[in-house]
């Protein structure tokens, strides 16, 4: 069994970046990252729909140690995966990456401070020992999206299949498309395959609210022809960073006159006959992830004739197509479901501490980042209202600081413990893929340190300055005998 200080799981973004982090904070600590795929890059790497994209401005999803420097804000998935790829071979961190390693158990033992971690191989399950675990493999079910049956869906003569699993050799020129779905996904569908088929339609069951946006940010690019990268970078980025903040704040105080100023965009881009019947939500604005459409695209294809939109639901599906709730139908040739995630926690594996399994459900975020009661885990989770690195990097570096602490046999383990009573408080997004996932999700309460604050400018301030040792995180020795080890292995 090969033992390391840190144990990542997960080579996409955020476990890339963690391995960054650790390199830098961490001089000399030892590591590994498990990656259940064959490639860098998680979601960038795993998605292959037509016109694969971020839903957030480069500046805030990339990292705060490396500029993002290609011309267009909001970019491509290619792009996305060579600056992830690119990262992880300029600083070395690819040698560290053990391929086709998905950890299916973790569990701690306390008398040794030290947590065993499997993982199911080509060639078997294989054991690591660490003194951290640093969970950087997501949110979603890679292999599981949600996928609803419909009934009939076996009469349709056509391709169906769900966009998390686009099939590659497909052909969409000159046939009718039905995307199933409302949300980033089929947003980001529709107006690229609109450019070749006959026509494609959006049906959703109720609509969600969107707003344009410039691919390419022209004052970044400006500031980038007289700046270094880097101030340039950080420039564009605290800009985005306080608009961001000052608007999902205005969306909470005044949700109404958002929501009209939104619409009031929405007009702009499309009739008004269609923002009344495609473009007016039942929940405010932020209540769900706000969609974003670059450059007015998908708009433009509605606008155009190329695509179209129906609100309605699904009866059942036939040879031809899909008939509807109401009674119309949709004719088709291929069908694509953008029907959503599927929330997954912990990477999908079973923790246990001391032989006790650990029901996330069952346990408080501490930070947003750590569990009750599951000493020396880290979990990295970024924001539902901003961009998720922006999260991923400030629990990275709080990471940093936790595995510097545990260097101590008096405090090599750590623990949040909760000694009092919370009342619990639900997530900040009622989204269908988070309710649906409300029974697996870890709890959070309405009073710090046990919830996830969604506020990026609070949290920065807090990990970087406030003290590991508050009152709930915990340190505890390690056994004699394992503190023997452990000084041992330190000489």
């Amino acid at each position: 069994m090969e033992s390391f200080d840190v144990v990542i799981v997960g080579a996409g973004l955020s476990g890339i970046g963690a391995a960054w982090h650790l390199q830098d904070k961490c001089k000399g600590k030892s590591f590994a990252i498990l990656e259940a795929r064959e490639a860098i890059g998680g979601t960038w790497d795993l998605f292959r729909y037509p016109g694969i994209r971020s839903d957030s401005d480069m500046f805030t999803l990339g990292y705060n140690f490396r500029p993002w420097t290609e011309q267009k804000a909001i970019a491509d998935g290619p792009h996305i995966l060579k600056y992830v790829n690119d990262t992880a071979t300029e600083a070395g961190i690819d040698r560290h990456i053990r391929f086709r390693h998905k950890v299916s158990d973790a569990s701690f033992d306390s008398a040794t401070g030290r947590w065993t971690v499997t993982a199911d191989t080509p060639d078997g399950p294989r054991r690591f020992s660490c003194r951290m675990l640093l969970m950087a493999a997501g949110y979603y079910s890679y292999d599981n999206p949600h996928n609803p049956h419909f009934e009939g869906e076996e009469a349709f003569k056509g391709p169906i299949f769900h966009a998390q699993h686009w099939q590659q050799d497909v052909d969409y020129r000159n046939k009718r498309v039905v995307v199933i779905g409302s949300g980033a996904t089929a947003v980001t569908i529709v107006p690229v395959v609109a450019r070749e088929a006959a026509h494609v339609t959006m049906l959703q069951r109720s609509p969600t609210w969107m707003i344009s946006r410039p691919a390419e940010d022209r004052i970044a690019n400006f500031l980038r022809r007289i700046l270094p990268p880097m101030a340039a970078y950080n420039l564009v980025r605290w800009r985005n960073v306080l608009f961001q903040n000052f608007f999902f704040k205005q969306t909470r105080r005044n949700p109404q006159k958002v929501n009209k100023r939104v619409t009031d965009m929405l007009l702009k881009e499309l009739p008004e006959d269609v923002v009344k019947a495609h473009f007016q939500p039942s929940y405010n604005v932020w209540d769900q992830r706000l969609c974003l459409v670059p450059d007015s695209d998908f708009f433009n294809a509605v606008k155009d004739g190329s695509a179209s939109i129906v609100t309605d639901h699904v009866d059942h599906l036939d040879e031809k197509g899909i008939a509807l709730k109401s009674g119309q139908r949709i004719d088709a040739d291929i069908i694509v479901k953008a029907t959503g995630l599927r929330l997954q926690v912990l990477g999908g594996a079973t923790v246990s501490v001391d032989g006790r399994q650990v029901n996330p459900n069952e346990r408080y975020v501490y930070r947003g980042m750590m569990l009750e009661g599951v000493p020396n885990l880290v979990y990295v989770f970024g924001y539902f209202n901003a961009s998720w690195t922006l999260r991923a990097d400030l629990t990275c570096e709080y990471a940093c600081r936790l595995l510097n602490a545990l260097d101590n046999p008096a405090t090599a383990i750590a623990v949040p413990e909760r000694k009092v009573a919370v009342e619990d408080e639900p997530l900040l997004l009622n989204s269908g893929y988070v309710q649906r996932a409300m029974e697996t999700l870890p709890r959070q309460s309405s009073t710090d340190p046990w919830r996830d604050t969604q506020d990026y400018l609070r949290d920065r301030q807090s990990i970087h300055q406030d003290p590991l040792a508050d009152g709930t995180l915990q340190f505890r020795p390690l056994a004699p005998a394992a503190a023997a080890a452990f000084a041992e292995a330190a000489e």
